[in-house]
């Protein structure tokens, strides 16, 4: 069906109607999206990139977006938990996915930043679907030249990703935010891990990590403090500052979230990721992406089924901004 009947709203295209063409029939946009070139001008941009060079375990995360596209089309207009229909606040398409140079990696971090700022020179915001996370770099540089200053940065991920270099290179997945931070790309004062958790190398990894000027929430004490006690914590540490929320998938627990590169027991549960997500309603969001999500390794799309809501979540909350 070329031009398939598509739910409207306040002038916005939405996602082709459910009640008359069934959810498994057509492309796979972001929950059945309109493409970029179909609207005149997308609020939000989802866009993926296919890009996984900078991985140190298991690879896979180039075919991400694809995949989390696929389990998207489950998604309803209304969100209930935030009480928005994101897609009526906002027009929301996809860009379809970047060409990526898969054989280097300097190239491919300068190509990224160059379409994101392509992407949001109209005023659009980006929701990225990875990916590995090396991508994140590329990400944050657009987010804070957009943003005309350094941004603050939420990181949820097992991991650190605050390594100087691996096997001597300096841009892998565990190193993007040592990066940001030495370009001073992100306001020092406003930046956190959540969801950490899993054997270091070292001690120094932490020490480190603090220096950088990293709050870090470990997995642990989601479990230990709560939601809310956490979610205060992220609120008063980020206040009214420009933000990018950087969600790398396997801060869930492999149960949660099989289909990932680099898994660690002891993680969060979809449902924690996602009520700390709707916590932060009305901060100032400026970008976000999703990242390592490995299709070879999900099982019945759990993994894809989980991100496809935390996108939808952070759209959402992109219409709900301060």
């Amino acid at each position: 069906m070329q031009n398939p009947p598509r739910i409207t709203a306040n002038g916005n295209l939405g996602p082709v109607d459910a009640a008359l063409v069934p959810r498994y029939a057509g492309p796979a946009t972001y929950a059945r999206l309109p493409r970029l070139d179909q609207v005149q001008h997308a609020d939000v941009a989802v866009v993926g990139v296919p890009f996984d060079t900078g991985v140190s375990y298991r690879p896979g995360a180039r075919f991400g977006a694809g995949h989390v596209r696929e389990a998207s089309r489950l998604l309803r207009p209304y969100n209930p938990a935030l009480d928005a229909s994101p897609f009526e606040n906002l027009q929301v398409a996809d860009a379809g996915d970047m060409a990526v140079n898969p054989f280097n990696i300097n190239e491919a971090i300068e190509s990224i930043q160059a379409n994101a700022l392509d992407l949001t020179a109209g005023g659009s915001k980006l929701l990225t679907l990875g990916g590995d996370h090396t991508i994140a770099l590329p990400l944050l540089r657009a987010a804070t030249e957009r943003a005309g200053q350094p941004v603050a940065l939420l990181h949820f991920d097992a991991h650190l990703d605050t390594w100087d270099s691996y096997f001597g290179a300096e841009y892998t997945h565990g190193t993007p935010f040592r990066r940001a931070v030495e370009e001073g790309i992100l306001d020092t004062e406003a930046i956190s891990h959540v969801g950490t958790r899993g054997p270091l190398y070292g001690k120094r990894d932490l020490e480190d990590d603090r220096r950088f000027g990293f709050g870090i929430v470990t997995s642990s004490d989601v479990f230990r403090q709560g939601v809310d006690e956490v979610v205060a914590k992220l609120r008063d540490r980020i206040g009214n500052r420009p933000l990018y929320i950087s969600v790398d998938i396997d801060v869930l627990d492999p149960a949660h979230a099989p289909g990932t590169g680099t898994p660690e027991a002891g993680g969060m549960t979809s449902r924690e990721l996602l009520e700390i997500l709707r916590g932060l309603r009305g901060m100032n969001l400026v970008g976000a992406d999703v990242v390592e999500v490995a299709p070879a390794y999900d099982h019945a799309d759990i993994t894809a089924v989980a991100a496809s809501h935390v996108a939808y979540d952070l759209i959402t909350l992109m219409g709900l901004s301060s």
